[in-house]
């Protein structure tokens, strides 16, 4: 067998790995879901094809797909998707079927999807089948990771009653309780402010699908992906996070210190009723038992660093997409504080997890040297000690803001900085174009 053989036998073996890993996930949220007599992703997807599907980027996984679509091929897929959606809508009409938990849209979407699976298989060959295979593959991945989400939120809300928020919240007094202030700030705004963050924080997946189809909108042209994407940093991000609420379970100032949200919590729950307008004061941290519903999915802050994956994508895209890049960071860093979703070190942490998750994933993709290297163990160690800070030196911090607060800021610059500084030279430089040596005038 030649190298080449060789390399693409491993890494055929690779990806059969990986499928097999990831069914086993499934399976494996799917029983846990159950256990606490909830249906799990797989139940939810099913489901999805016959009833009104839950809230999720059916649509966005769509259009990810259609990336490796012609134009025609493009306007065929979602005219199938809108119809089978609009034949759907009349049919569960007639029968008078319950619509009140899901979306009226979404399950044609899903019919598409799976059907150009079966044309990959059964229509295509070669490279054509692969493609195809891989658009199919993008576009259920976002799909299914939003299922995967809401069931994991699930089991850190059973499988973890007490929570640290106490401890948070105290080691927060170093950068001021941000979360307070900007609560304030939001509730003086109100409405306007509210209705705007409310759109940005709940949009956040649509936002990852525009840049993401900037990005490989040459796919269906150039009949391959680029090496590295956004849709890659995202589904890494949300795969990995969910383990660190199972270790650090945070509910959040708007639940620890206050009346609550989205239909969970309450101030019989909380600590004391002290969010936004009351300042915290500095007592002694303990766990505190909370309900059996709110997600425990505070720290890090995943929106965060959805949001920072973001801005990051956007850099080298038209100045209209970095710009809004970088209002959607700032939109959902104020919506995350303002209103009481996370502590202010909730999203320093989730800045420093983001920047280690995109080094990690470009120093595969290029090949690892001793500066991605570098980057990545620096960042898993910044990260850590700011977990270990947060659970074993909350009073500490606390009693010494002018201390503990430039230190946080400086550990996460200090992350920041050695990613730009390492990505920069990563980035290939164009020759300087030799000027042609001037000739003796012909005598």
């Amino acid at each position: 067998m030649t190298s080449w053989g060789a390399w693409r036998h491993w890494r055929a073996m690779l990806w059969i790995a990986a499928g097999v890993i990831a069914c086993g996930f499934l399976i494996t949220l799917e029983i846990a879901a159950r256990r606490y007599g909830e249906p799990g992703p797989i139940t939810n997807q099913v489901r999805a094809l016959v009833f009104a599907p839950k809230p999720g980027p059916l649509y966005g996984g769509l259009a990810l797909m259609m990336v490796v679509l012609t134009w025609r091929q493009r306007f065929i897929a979602a005219g199938a998707a809108i119809g089978i959606d609009a034949v759907l809508l009349l049919a569960r009409r007639v029968v008078d079927a319950d619509m009140s938990d899901g979306h009226v849209f979404g399950t044609g979407a899903l019919w598409v999807m799976l059907g150009c699976a079966v044309v990959a298989v059964t229509r295509r060959t070669g490279r054509e089948r692969v493609l195809l295979l891989k658009g199919v593959g993008l576009g259920l991945l976002l799909v299914a990771a939003r299922k995967t989400g809401d069931t994991w939120l699930l089991i850190t809300s059973k499988t973890r009653p007490t929570v640290l928020d106490q401890y948070v919240a105290m080691a927060d007094h170093a950068l001021g309780n941000p979360s307070w202030l900007a609560g304030r700030i939001v509730e003086a705004t109100d409405p306007y402010s509210t209705h705007l963050l409310q759109l940005v924080y709940g949009q956040l997946a649509v936002a990852a699908v525009v840049v993401a189809f900037h990005q490989l909108r040459n796919v269906a042209a150039e009949r391959r992906f680029p090496s590295h994407h956004l849709v890659r940093t995202f589904l890494v991000i949300g795969l990995l996070g969910p383990g660190i609420y199972m270790l650090f379970p945070v509910v959040g100032p708007v639940f620890a210190y206050g009346p609550g949200a989205s239909g969970t919590g309450g101030v019989q729950w909380a600590a004391a009723d002290l969010w936004p307008h009351t300042p915290l004061p500095i007592t002694a941290p303990a766990p505190m038992t909370y309900d059996g519903i709110t997600p425990r999915n505070c720290m890090p802050s995943l929106h965060t660093a959805w949001a920072v994956a973001i801005f990051i994508h956007t850099r080298r895209a038209p100045r209209l997409l970095r710009f809004a890049g970088t209002f959607w960071l700032i939109a959902t860093l104020s919506a995350t504080l303002g209103f009481g979703y996370h502590y202010g070190v909730d999203l320093v942490a989730g800045v420093v997890f983001a920047l280690t998750i995109e080094a990690a994933l470009r120093s595969h993709q290029r090949g690892w040297d001793p500066r991605g290297i570098q980057l990545v163990l620096y960042g898993t160690t910044v990260f850590t000690a700011l977990l270990v800070s947060y659970r074993y030196l909350p009073m500490e911090m606390a009693g010494h803001p002018e201390v503990s607060g430039p230190l946080l800021i400086l550990l996460m610059t200090s992350v920041i900085y050695g990613y730009v500084r390492t990505t920069r030279r990563w980035e290939p430089t164009a020759a300087p174009t030799r000027q042609p040596e001037p000739q003796p005038e012909p005598v």
